[in-house]
C-alpha cells in the first residue's frame, strides 16, 4: 500500500532497499519498506541468522578508525540536538492539526534521532538486482512451500476474505509472502521514531511528516499503542506493511474485534486490509494479473507498449500465443510487456497487474506477486528463457545512460536514475535510429553503444 515509497521505478530492476540475508535466503524481499520485509511455516530464525553473521564479520575496532568515529559521534549529537529542537515544533503543528498533548506525550516518549535510519535511505539507491535474480528469491521453492502452507492453515479466514472483497486468497498471500515472508519479518523499528527521523532530516521531509501525522492519528484512534506501532525502517507496518496513510485509506476489521490490528501475530485484519486495497485499485476476480507469451518471428518491438492496448483475440492475429501455442483466452484488453528487452520473457498483461501495481510500481514486483500467486496455485515456472549474461546497471550508470541519451538527441526528460516510460521511449528512439530491435530495455551493452 504504498505508490513506492522508496523510489524503485524500474525495468531492470532497482531496489530501494539493501539485500539482507532473509533475502538472499529466499525468506523476505523487503527488507526496508515495506520496507524491510517479511512466522512461521519452515522459516529460518533470520534474527538468529543476522547476529551470528554479524558477529562474524564485524571488525574488531582498530586505533586508526578512532578519528571517524569520534566524527561520526559529533554529527549524530548534532544531529540529535537539531531533532528534539525540531520535534517541538512539530509537536506544535500536530496540535493544530488536532492531535491531543496526550497522544504527543505517548508517542514520543523516549523517542530519539535514529541515525541508522538515514543511513539506510541515502545507501538505498546504489542496490540492484535484474528481473531474473528477483524473481528466483520471490517464486523461490521456498517461498512457494512456505506460500501453499500458509494458505493451508489460514484457508477459511482468507476464503471469506475471498467472498468480501472479490480477490483471490493467492493473490492476497502472495502479497503477504513477498512483504514479510507470511509474517516472519515484520520489521521492528519503533514507526514514530523513523518517520520522525525521516521527516527531520528533510531530503523527502514533507512525504515522511505526511505520513508522521498519519501515524499519529492511528494511535489517537486506539487501534494500537506507540510501542507496538513497529515496522520497517522506512515506516511500512504490518504483515503486509501498509505506510500510515494507506492504513488511514484501507485498513479494515475484519475480524471484529474493534481495532484494525496489521501488527499481531493473527494476520487476519492484514490480510483483508491488503484485498480491500487491491479492490480499491480495481481488481477483479477470475483476470489473471498476466500471461506468459510467445512473440512470433518479426514481431514489431514498438508494439510492446503499456499504452498499446488490445484484445487477446487482436493480439493472436498477430501471432501472438500462450507458452502452448494457444490463443489467449479473452480476460479482456492487454499490453504486452518485455521486463527484460527482447531476449527474455514475454507477458500479456490485464489491468489486474495495474491493481498491484498500485501497491508497489516496480514491474519486478508486480511479476512477483503474479507469479508467486500462479504458482502458490499449481501453476508453472515461467518458461522462457533470461539474459542472464546481463547485469543490472547501478544508479550511477542509469543516470549515465539517460544523460548520454539526451546528449545523442533522444530526451529522457530528466536525468533521475529510473528507468520509466520517457526514458524507455527515448532508448526506442535511439534504438531504431541505430537499427537496433527497439525493445526499450536499458542494458550495459546499450549504455557501452553509447559511449
Amino acid at each position: 500500500m504504498k505508490r513506492m515509497i522508496f523510489g524503485a521505478s524500474f525495468l531492470g530492476v532497482v531496489f530501494g532497499a539493501q539485500t539482507t540475508v532473509a533475502q538472499s535466503l529466499g525468506q523476505s524481499l523487503r527488507p526496508v519498506v515495506r520496507p524491510a520485509v517479511v512466522a512461521p511455516v519452515n522459516v529460518i530464525d533470520v534474527s538468529a541468522t543476522v547476529t551470528a553473521i554479524d558477529r562474524a564479520v564485524r571488525p574488531k575496532t582498530r586505533p586508526s578508525t578512532l578519528a571517524g568515529q569520534a566524527e561520526q559521534a559529533m554529527q549524530v549529537a548534532t544531529s540529535a540536538a537539531g531533532f528534539d529542537r525540531w520535534v517541538g515544533e512539530f509537536r506544535s503543528r500536530a496540535e493544530r492539526q488536532g492531535i491531543r498533548s496526550a497522544t504527543l506525550d505517548a508517542a514520543f516518549r523516549g523517542v530519539s534521532f535514529d541515525a541508522d535510519v538515514i543511513r539506510r535511505d541515502r545507501n538505498q539507491s546504489e542496490f540492484t538486482k535484474t528481473i531474473w535474480q528477483y524473481l528466483s528469491s520471490a517464486a523461490s521453492d521456498t517461498r512457494i512451500a512456505n506460500g501453499k502452507a500458509a494458505l493451508a492453515r489460514h484457508r477459511a479466514t482468507l476464503e471469506a476474505i475471498e467472498r468480501r472483497y472479490g480477490v483471490e486468497k493467492e493473490v492476497v498471500v502472495a502479497v503477504w509472502g513477498l512483504e514479510s515472508a507470511y509474517g516472519s519479518y515484520r520489521g521492528s523499528n519503533d514507526i514514530v521514531r523513523s518517520l520522525a527521523t525521516l521527516a527531520y532530516e528533510g531530503r523527502r521531509g514533507a512525504f515522511f511528516e505526511e505520513q508522521l501525522f498519519a501515524a499519529l492519528k492511528i494511535l489517537q484512534s486506539g487501534d494500537t499503542s506507540p510501542r507496538n506501532m513497529t515496522g520497517s525502517w522506512a515506516g511500512a507496518m504490518g504483515h503486509t506493511q501498509f505506510i500510515p496513510t494507506s492504513y488511514l485509506a484501507y485498513a479494515v476489521d475484519f475480524n471484529g474485534d474493534g481495532r484494525r490490528d496489521i501488527w499481531s501475530e493473527d494476520p487476519t485484519d492484514a490480510l483483508a486490509s491488503t484485498a480491500a486495497y487491491l479492490k480499491r485499485y480495481g481488481w477483479t476476480k477470475g483476470q489473471p494479473w498476466g500471461v506468459e507469451v510467445q512473440l512470433p518471428r518479426g514481431f514489431d518491438y514498438t508494439q510492446a507498449n503499456r499504452t498499446i492496448k488490445k484484445s487477446p483475440n487482436a493480439w493472436a492475429r498477430d501471432g501472438i500465443m500462450d507458452m502452448n501455442g494457444r490463443k489467449v483466452p479473452n480476460h479482456g484488453r492487454a499490453s504486452i510487456l518485455l521486463p527484460a528487452g527482447a531476449q527474455g520473457a514475454a507477458f500479456m498483461i490485464f489491468d489486474n497487474f495495474a491493481a498491484i501495481e498500485a501497491y508497489n510500481t516496480a514491474d519486478a514486483y508486480v511479476i512477483g506477486v503474479g507469479h508467486l500467486s500462479d504458482r502458490i496455485k499449481g501453476g508453472s515456472p515461467i518458461r522462457a528463457s533470461w539474459p542472464t549474461g546481463d547485469r543490472a546497471l547501478s544508479f550511477a550508470e542509469r543516470q549515465e545512460l539517460q544523460r548520454r541519451l539526451t546528449q545523442a538527441g533522444f530526451s529522457t526528460q530528466g536525468i533521475d536514475g529510473r528507468i520509466g516510460p520517457k526514458t524507455i521511449d527515448a532508448i526506442r528512439s535511439f534504438q531504431r535510429n541505430r537499427g537496433l530491435v527497439p525493445d526499450g530495455y536499458a542494458s550495459l551493452a546499450l549504455l557501452q553503444r553509447l559511449r
